[in-house]
């Protein structure tokens, strides 16, 4: 199992007012485990940066002047991203300015879940913490994550965090109520997802002839012959 921890870093709030990504930061896990991969980048948006938002993050427009536009890293970002689950924090905000990006450059697939499953660990977060703060220094606080080093926002460093969040969130080291909670948000979270995917695809479904079914049947009925056939009963 793959999964990406992703944030970005914005000009300002709203891509009504025309404002662009930044700073993308991303780190991979494997199998619920830092596989030592991360991708990082900073861009120039080709604007200015809000007053409040350079607040925030404390990235000037200076800063930027000679790093690389969204269309040159599209592909490079794509690649590592491609086929895996992307864990955010407010997940519409990034992929909202995500998906800008694609639809300035006019990429063929401008839709986030054309390339990754998308899970919202904000969403996550209130479904197991209801009436709670569940921002980012708020869930490192209840983890017990260290986040002295988030002296200001940063896409790579918010990553980081976020993920072991995500890993906390998930693990189920509370209490066996608590764990069947865990497991049962996180599968609703994760299928309200797949749900969008599927709903963005154009999918064609072929179904087996009798000829194909029948032919089901008869390997069904030979390993029934050694025992209960499992295929079999999940179909009553």
């Amino acid at each position: 199992m793959r999964q990406i921890a992703l944030d970005t870093e914005t000009t300002g709030l709203a891509i009504s007012q025309g404002h662009r990504i930044i700073e993308i930061g991303c780190i991979e896990m494997v199998n619920r485990r830092f596989s030592g991969r991360e991708y990082h980048r900073f861009l120039n948006p080709e604007r200015e940066i809000d007053a409040g938002a350079e607040a925030v993050h404390g990235i000037s427009g200076a800063d930027l002047e000679n790093k690389p536009r969204f269309s040159d890293i599209v592909d490079e970002f794509l690649e590592f991203i491609k086929d895996g689950e992307l864990i955010i924090h407010n997940a519409d905000f990034d992929i909202g300015f995500l998906e800008y990006e694609l639809q300035l450059i006019r990429h063929p697939k401008p839709k986030i879940t054309q390339h990754a499953v998308i899970l919202d660990t904000l969403s996550l977060a209130r479904k197991l913490h209801p009436g709670r703060r569940n921002n980012l220094d708020a869930l490192c606080k209840r983890y017990d994550v260290d986040n002295s080093r988030r002296n200001v926002h940063g896409a790579l460093i918010d990553a980081e965090l976020l993920a072991k969040i995500y890993l906390c969130m998930t693990g189920g080291q509370t209490t066996l109520s608590f764990d069947q909670k865990v497991t049962e948000v996180v599968k609703e979270t994760s299928e309200s997802y797949k749900r969008t995917l599927k709903s963005n695809l154009d999918l064609i479904v072929i179904k087996a002839n009798e000829e194909e079914c029948a032919a089901h049947e008869e390997l069904l009925d030979k390993m029934e012959a050694s025992g209960e056939c499992i295929w079999r009963n999940s179909n009553k």
